[in-house]
């Protein structure tokens, strides 16, 4: 190699070496902010379990705190203390929760496949149709009303379902993703073998939509398990009311006994002396988000590429 040469050779040694320092910096300061940003975000779902584990007494004078000094059961007792009933509204709101999401995903996505065939006359019609109920709605008077004196469906677990059946946003998502990612000579090509509208669509269509139904599919099921005011509407039978609305019964019942003066002395010593009003309330939140952080990172990733992938407009 020429003396001309070795010159050039080590600048450019150089310049790859600088570049790479300043890429490993980039990364390094990108990972401590992202660091930091989780620490944030995971500190207050921490602090709830600790307080939910922590003396009433103790959270009363000193407030909460990531390292409390004295321990107690007593806010958790106070939820599991319903035993039985808290498992009937458990298994209640896990059905209406599977049985509304995937009645929800399966008209939704039929609905948005109908709204994505070009071929189809009613498609703009179904389009602005669809539209409609999001621009106006009638109000939740008229809506108990319908429910109740019309369809005589008072205390019926359908009232949990029904509502959050379908979703507006959700069919757009749904009907976005199969214009953009499915592509339409897989349509023609299963016409051209003699397929159907119903079979082109569950053979097809709906197996390429796994991303995004889990997406939309995550949305419907947290909307499901948190659903609490239809069944404070409806729902009258003890052995039907989800799980919302037995927390929510729990917390009405402990803000009457810190309200009442006559509450007797056997009712406190039942809850351990002091009434666990903030335990109570953190473990109240522990026991309803507990499956959906449990359930979160199996959909994560799905969830994820749903939104993307649905919303890149092509």
């Amino acid at each position: 190699m020429s003396r001309k040469n070795k010159p050039q050779v080590g600048k450019n040694a150089d310049l790859a070496a600088s570049k790479t320092e300043k890429k490993t910096a980039g990364q390094f300061i990108l990972f401590a902010c992202l660091f930091i940003f989780t620490v944030f975000c995971f500190a207050p779902v921490l602090l709830v379990f600790i307080s939910a584990f922590t003396d009433e007494i103790y959270i009363t004078q000193h407030g909460f705190s990531f390292f409390p000094e004295k321990w107690s059961m007593a806010g958790m007792n106070a939820v599991l203390r319903y035993g039985k009933q808290l498992f009937t509204s458990y298994a209640v709101t896990i059905f209406v929760t599977v049985a509304g999401t995937l009645l929800g995903l399966l008209i939704m996505s039929m609905y948005a496949y109908a709204m994505s065939r070009k071929e189809f006359k009613l498609a703009k019609f179904l389009a602005i149709f669809l539209l409609i109920p999001m621009l106006f709605n009638g109000g939740q008077l008229s809506g108990y009303i319908v429910f109740t004196s019309m369809y005589k469906l008072k205390d019926s677990l359908l009232l949990l379902i029904l509502p959050l059946c379908v979703s507006t946003m959700n069919v757009i998502i749904l009907r976005t993703y199969i214009v953009n990612s499915i592509p339409s000579e897989l349509m023609e090509a299963a016409k051209i073998d003699g397929a159907g509208e119903y079979r082109t669509f569950f053979q097809i269509t709906l197996p390429l939509l796994k991303p995004s139904l889990a997406a939309v599919g995550f949305m419907m099921a947290t909307a499901y398990w948190n659903d609490w005011q239809n069944a404070l509407l409806y729902i009258d039978t003890n052995s039907k009311k989800p799980l919302q609305l037995l927390l929510v019964n729990i917390q009405k019942s402990i803000q009457f006994l810190l309200n009442n003066n006559n509450v007797p002395a056997s009712a406190r010593a039942a809850m351990g002396g002091a009434i666990p009003q903030n335990s109570a309330t953190m473990a109240t939140v522990i026991v309803v988000i507990g499956p959906i952080m449990v359930a979160y990172p199996f959909f994560q990733k799905y969830f994820i590429k749903g939104l993307t992938v649905g919303s890149v407009k092509g």
